[in-house]
């Protein structure tokens, strides 16, 4: 497995995906249980190779993250080639994952407290695993509204 499963959530929501993607493979709805109830070790495997379908078509789609934490917001486009960074730095104890944190930023952009820093990073041979590890670590796929805010603002 490449990726990681899909959670039990996930499934339900997909749950037609994963219908098509049986019948993709000629299992009928009978066959999947009797697979289930006897080789519950290729039933595995079908989930698992499902879950790295969906997400592979999810990050082949992803063109923008983002990573915040109470300090730091870590912004990136994932371009074709290689990926373009905007980190924003909070030099102070606010935390802007409090509303009141990121108000605070947002009326202090300026502010010797706030520090931009931008980079280009190539990625390795696998794009979609780079991307894929980053939302390991809890980086979210998002619109890239912050992201292009932030890149208008600072070039």
């Amino acid at each position: 497995m490449k990726y990681s499963r899909l959670t039990k959530e996930q499934f339900e929501e997909l749950h037609q995906e994963f219908i098509n993607f049986l019948a993709t493979q000629s299992i009928t709805a009978d066959e999947w249980t009797n697979l289930k109830a006897n080789k519950p070790e290729l039933a595995e495997t079908e989930l698992d190779v499902f879950s790295d379908l969906i997400w592979e078509g999810v990050l082949n789609k992803a063109e923008y993250l983002e990573h915040i934490s109470a300090q730091h917001m870590y912004l990136f486009h994932l371009g074709e080639e290689q990926m373009q960074a905007i980190v924003v730095n909070i030099k102070n104890d606010v935390d802007i994952t409090t509303e009141e944190g990121y108000d605070w930023l947002r009326e202090n952009l300026m502010d010797d407290n706030v520090e931009f820093l931008q980079a280009d990073k190539a990625y390795s041979d696998d794009k979609n695993l780079d991307k894929f590890k980053m939302i390991e670590q809890g980086a979210v796929i998002t619109k890239g509204d912050l992201f292009k805010y932030f890149d208008k603002l600072i070039n």
